[in-house]
């Protein structure tokens, strides 16, 4: 790279430092969890034109005769083994969201389930004129709710409950916010 030379594509990407650390990492819980996966780290692709939700800029991907265990219990373990291989490669808080864990395809889905779970309960708080609140999900998840429901004007969304029962509830946009 010459000094001038400024383009994005010229600049070292901050993420391609935590490579080589996740793959360590999972190839030793991979080993000593004695499970039979492969997984593959890949740069992640953009989603449409004009559409906000995230997409990581590497995606860890997982694969062989044990990915039905990751997804188990709404991917309870796939979540687990992203938290701790995050946290053992010393990913900074603030990078969490730019590098993404999947498996058989399971969080592409899970955001379409989701977005089409917010417009049909949008629907439904419309049509009653009564809050609804969605079963407890992670930050991300949620996020993915507030997301789809914005151009929404007849509905608002707010976070309620704390650690793992925090959920989002859909409230008529006339009914006053609660303090």
């Amino acid at each position: 790279m010459t000094p001038d030379d400024t383009s994005p594509a010229a600049q070292p990407d901050s993420l391609d430092r935590y490579r080589a650390p996740i793959e360590r990492v999972l190839r030793e819980i991979i080993r000593h969890g004695r499970f039979a996966l492969d997984f593959t780290v890949t740069r992640g692709e953009p989603g449409p034109q004009g559409d906000d939700f995230e997409v990581p800029a590497l995606v860890v991907n997982f694969s062989g005769p044990d990915a039905g265990l990751l997804l188990e219990g709404h991917a309870e373990l796939l979540n687990a083994i992203e938290y701790v291989i995050l946290r053992a490669a010393r990913v900074e808080e603030s990078l969490f969201t730019k590098i993404g864990f999947d498996c058989e395809d399971y969080r592409r889905l899970r955001l379409e389930e989701l977005k089409l779970m917010a417009q049909v309960a949008a629907d439904r708080v419309r049509d009653l004129r009564v809050p609804f609140p969605l079963n407890p999900m992670n930050a991300r998840e949620r996020r993915v709710v507030h997301l789809a429901l914005r151009d929404r004007p007849e509905v608002r969304t707010e976070s309620d409950g704390q650690g793992p029962e925090r959920r989002v509830v859909i409230h008529p946009a006339q009914s006053a916010p609660r303090r």
